[in-house]
């Protein structure tokens, strides 16, 4: 009997249906295609060189890779075809190696299945998450067809400044307030970057030359009751009122004018925004599995006081969360800043990869809703790149709050020069003033350099925050 011919028992079967799902074309050896039984293995060896060559010669520019639509339309292709080739010759090598009796056959028949769906349910799922990756990326970053050169995606800026929105919006409050305003100015080249922190009730701000500033000449004032002059308005202002950004469609004139308001406070230009909705950002949390934050003093919360969050360490669900972040009760904006700063820097550290694909599709979900930006497509992979140079590099953070300005009459001279002043320090002038705050504090350790502290003067260098510590 030949080997094409021959009958195996359950173990043999059994057994070379393992060894062909881990070594394809093992059973078609065993049955003497040896051709065929050869051309498979070359072709496993194949991919599995071809996947490991991409993975170490790729290395960090996978996650740029992981930015781009066509790329991840591309791996989910790849997945599907590389599942349903392990797939068939599962079952193929099963068909040559079967048993003949009907009760091995059965067994056999279970195994094959199992092994399929070993291989098939991840694949599948690596695929369902790519997918959403990309609608994820498609949803929230608008397309641009301006050409950005490779060798410099900055166009020579030697920083880059993003706007850092926390909006959020209230019954009997319509429309969106943005409460936590920060611009992050990134060293294109090194990723060392200065947080500047601006408060929501800065008062009497410049507007943009144009319709803005001939409306309000002598800045912004508001428009009654509901709306008194803050800095928090600028946003809604401008989408309720089309002309003070004409050409400016809706959903986007708020962006443009409060980057423009806020360009001409700090003197620096702000090229894109990201906005998180303060409710969409709950959403977030409970997707993760909720954040572990410690709380130095109790908070209250609540317009009518209904809840309290002791202090302590402690894991906050994602609507634990949102009040910690928002709550003035007992406290003031100023404090409510340093408590978000810390809250974000805590859901960056905490959100680690097995976590983030654990709850990935409820994350894409809340992603989508609670997140707006404008920054482009094909700038994500530079972005990507320049993020890891910020997490390797000291992070710096200056908030404009009293004693340092004054939010009814800032002295916005001042705020110009200590924003040129932070920008020209090195990243290792570790001094501290009245509203500076780091916010890479996390890893400090007792071994640590002390941060060096003197009286607070509106005139002294910025430093490294300790306030999440």
């Amino acid at each position: 009997m030949t080997g094409r011919q021959r009958r195996f028992g359950l173990a043999s079967s059994i057994a070379l249906t393992l060894a062909s799902a881990m070594l394809w074309g093992v059973a078609h050896l065993a049955t003497e295609r040896r051709r065929t039984g050869l051309a498979l293995m070359a072709a496993y060896v194949l991919m599995l060189a071809l996947i490991l060559t991409v993975v170490t010669a790729l290395g960090a520019k996978l996650l740029t890779l992981a930015v781009q639509p066509a790329w991840l339309t591309a791996l989910t292709v790849l997945l599907a075809v590389i599942a349903l080739a392990w797939t068939a010759v599962i079952v193929w090598s099963y068909l040559l190696v079967r048993p003949a009796t009907a009760v091995g056959r059965g067994v056999t028949t279970v195994l094959t299945v199992g092994l399929c769906g070993v291989v098939l349910v991840p694949t599948v799922y690596a695929a369902r998450v790519t997918y959403l990756s990309r609608d994820v990326v498609n949803t929230l970053f608008a397309g641009n067809t301006a050409p950005i050169v490779a060798e410099d995606p900055w166009s020579g800026a030697e920083r880059i400044n993003l706007l850092l929105l926390g909006a959020d919006s209230a019954p009997g409050r319509p429309g969106v307030r943005t409460d936590s305003m920060t611009v992050a100015s990134v060293d294109t080249t090194t990723g060392d970057t200065v947080l500047f922190g601006l408060p929501r009730n800065l008062q009497r701000v410049e507007l943009p030359e144009g319709p803005a500033r001939e409306r309000f000449p002598y800045g912004f004032s508001g428009d009654g009751p509901d709306t008194p002059g803050l800095l928090n308005e600028v946003f809604q202002y401008a989408e309720d009122y089309p002309e003070m950004v004409p050409g400016v469609h809706k959903g986007k004139r708020g962006p443009a004018m409060l980057k423009e308001t806020i360009s001409g406070i700090l003197g620096i230009p702000v090229s894109y925004y990201t906005m998180v909705d303060m409710k969409g950002f709950a959403q977030i949390i409970d997707a993760i599995g909720g954040v572990t934050v410690t709380i130095k003093e109790p908070i209250v919360y609540g317009k009518y006081r209904e809840g309290l969050l002791p202090a302590g360490t402690r894991r906050l669900g994602g609507q634990e969360a949102l009040w910690f972040g928002r709550s003035r009760t007992d406290s003031d904006d100023y404090v409510r800043m340093g408590r978000q700063k810390c809250l974000l820097n805590a859901v960056a550290k905490q959100a680690d990869p097995v976590t983030v694909l654990n709850s990935f599709e409820g994350l894409a979900a809340a992603t989508k809703r609670a997140i707006s930006t404008d920054i482009p497509q094909n700038l994500l992979p530079s972005l990507v790149d320049l993020a890891q140079k910020v997490k390797e590099s000291r992070i710096k953070s200056l908030s404009f709050v009293p004693p340092l300005i004054s939010t009814a009459y800032p002295d916005w001279s001042l705020i110009r020069r200590k924003v040129t002043q932070a920008l020209a320090e090195r990243p290792d002038d570790n001094v501290s003033t009245p509203g500076s705050t780091p916010d890479n504090t996390a890893d400090s350790t007792p071994t640590a350099t002390p941060t060096r502290t003197r009286t607070q003067s509106a005139e002294d260098p910025i430093a490294l925050d300790h306030a999440c510590d």
